[in-house]
C-alpha cells in the first residue's frame, strides 16, 4: 500500500508511560513528518512520587496528583515534539480526563475503585477508542503485550482494550495495517544494565530481571533513537514527580531510586497486519527498523 502522510497512535496506561517505553519512537516519527496521536487511558493518579515537594498531592493526601501528571504529559510531548515539522502533539485521554482512574499494582486497595481501569467494561470502553481509531485512520498502532511490559494491571487491560478496538475498528471503517507492542529484550536489559557506571549517589544497581522480559529472538522491530535522545532525556525530567534523570543523561530512577539505563534503541513486536498491509512483500518482515517499513 502507498501513503502520504504517514500515521501512528500510541495507546498507553499512564502518563510517562509513552516518554519511559516509547518516547525515542515517538520523537523520531514526529521528526520524520508523521502524524502522531497520543491515547492515555489514566492520570496515573496512584503513582508514587519523588521528594517531598509532591507529596502532598497522592491519593492519601489531596489526591490532585492525575491533575497535575496532565501538565507534566502536556510538557512531555511538547518535548517530544520538539524537532517536528508540524503541530504539537496534545494529550488525549480515553473517554477524557479522569474518566478512568489508576489501578495501582495488583492487590492493592485502590483496584477495587469502580472507576479504576482494571474494573472497566472491555467491550465498552473498546469501542471508545475504536471510534478515535476510525477517526485517525493510522496505519500503525502501538500498544503494551500481554504482560503489560512489566506486569502492571493497568498495562494489561491496555493491551485487551487495544486488541479489541482493532477488530472492532476492522469491523467497521478502518482496519489497521499494522499494529506493535512495546517491548525490551532480555539480553538487550542486561547489556544495557551492565554498560552502566558511575551513577548517581544514592541510587541502586538495576535487577536484570526488572527491565527487559522479552525473548529477544522474538523482536521484529528495532528503533535507533539515537539522534533524537535529547528530546527523550527532556520529555522525562518534565515528568518530575515520577522521574529522576542523571546529570549526564545516561539513567534515571523512578521513586525507588534504582538506576536503569536510557536506552537509545526501542523494541518492538509486530504482531498483526491488516489484509491489504499483508499483501506487500515487505510488511510484516523481520528485522524492521522503522515501524512503517512496507507500507
Amino acid at each position: 500500500m502507498s501513503i502520504e502522510t504517514r500515521r501512528v497512535m500510541f495507546v498507553h496506561a499512564h502518563p510517562d508511560d509513552e516518554t519511559l517505553i516509547t518516547g525515542g519512537t515517538i520523537a523520531r516519527c514526529l521528526r520524520d513528518g508523521a502524524e502522531v496521536r497520543v491515547v492515555t487511558c489514566t492520570l496515573g493518579e496512584e503513582g508514587e512520587v519523588i521528594g517531598d515537594e509532591y507529596a502532598l498531592l497522592c491519593s492519601g493526601e489531596a489526591d490532585q496528583l492525575g491533575g497535575y501528571r496532565i501538565l507534566e504529559l502536556t510538557r512531555a510531548l511538547e518535548a517530544l515534539s520538539a524537532a517536528a515539522p508540524g503541530p504539537t502533539v496534545r494529550p488525549i485521554f480515553l473517554g477524557g480526563a479522569g474518566r478512568f482512574r489508576d489501578s495501582g499494582m495488583a492487590d492493592m486497595p485502590s483496584s477495587e475503585n469502580p472507576r479504576a481501569f482494571v474494573n472497566a467494561d472491555i467491550a465498552r470502553v473498546a469501542a471508545e477508542l475504536s471510534e478515535l481509531i476510525c477517526t485517525f485512520r493510522p496505519h500503525v498502532v502501538v500498544t503494551y503485550d500481554p504482560d503489560g511490559t512489566y506486569g502492571h494491571p493497568d498495562h494489561i487491560r491496555v493491551h485487551a482494550v487495544t486488541h479489541a478496538a482493532i477488530d472492532h475498528a476492522a469491523a467497521t471503517k478502518w482496519d489497521v495495517p499494522k499494529l506493535y507492542w512495546a517491548v525490551v529484550g532480555r539480553e538487550y536489559a542486561r547489556s544495557s544494565i551492565e554498560a552502566l557506571h558511575d551513577i548517581p549517589a544514592g541510587w541502586g544497581d538495576s535487577p536484570e530481571e526488572g527491565l527487559g522480559r522479552y525473548p529477544d529472538g522474538a523482536i521484529t522491530t528495532r528503533i535507533d533513537v539515537t539522534d533524537v535522545l535529547e528530546e527523550k532525556r527532556s520529555a522525562m525530567r518534565a515528568h518530575a514527580t515520577q522521574v529522576s534523570v542523571s546529570r549526564d543523561g545516561r539513567c534515571f530512577a523512578l521513586s525507588n531510586n534504582i538506576a536503569q539505563p536510557v536506552l537509545a534503541e526501542e523494541q518492538f513486536v509486530l504482531v498483526r497486519t491488516s489484509s491489504q498491509a499483508a499483501q506487500s512483500t515487505h510488511a510484516g518482515g523481520r528485522d524492521e527498523t522503522d515501524l512503517f517499513a512496507g507500507l
